[in-house]
């Protein structure tokens, strides 16, 4: 039985482009202390060819960490937020569940590079406002933060500290998108 978690392949291919867009939103704090390191850049235009359908799933299963291993190169931790976004960005065309990872981790390197709370009150304003009512109605059929052990959602990274706070955030903000 699949983690429910991981949402169809056609809710998978639909929320990897808005995954993308997050992430791409802060790839520049990236870039500028790791330029030549075409991992994350990489990365988002895969999420954004399995959006399409040009790669399948199998395929990108196979490549899901490549992304993430560029935050070593980074210094700064709205850099390494940023490579980790678009990491999991990468990691949608696996599991749906990481949309939400790349825009919690978006929001991180925002408000990272800022400074300061309102940063990321902003990224994630625009997050929800930039979300089809499509992406948002497959996002809610994730369960909530916490609720579901088999994956990213569980209890692990993504549902604690600020990454957790942003991603609930959004979750709460979903029931709104498109209706």
């Amino acid at each position: 039985m699949s983690s429910p978690q991981a949402l169809s392949e056609s809710d998978r291919r639909l929320v990897a482009a808005w995954a993308a867009h997050c992430a791409e939103r802060v790839l520049a704090l990236f870039e500028s202390e790791a330029p030549d390191d075409e991992r994350p850049r990489d990365a988002i235009a895969r999420a954004r060819a399995f959006s399409r359908g040009d790669l399948t799933a199998a395929g990108e299963i196979k490549r899901r960490f490549v992304a993430g291993r560029a935050a070593h190169s980074a210094s700064s931790p709205a850099a390494v937020a940023a490579a980790r976004a678009a990491a999991q960005a990468a990691g949608v065309a696996h599991m749906g569940a990481h949309a939400l990872g790349a825009a919690g981790y978006a929001a991180r390197a925002a408000g990272l590079a800022a400074g300061n709370a309102d940063a990321v009150t902003a990224e994630l304003d625009w997050q929800v406002e930039h979300m089809s009512s499509d992406v948002a109605r497959a996002l809610r059929r994730l369960p909530l933060l916490g609720e579901d052990s088999a994956g990213p959602l569980g209890s692990g990274l993504l549902a604690s500290g600020d990454l957790g706070s942003n991603i609930a955030s959004i979750q709460m903000r979903l029931h709104d998108v498109g209706r």
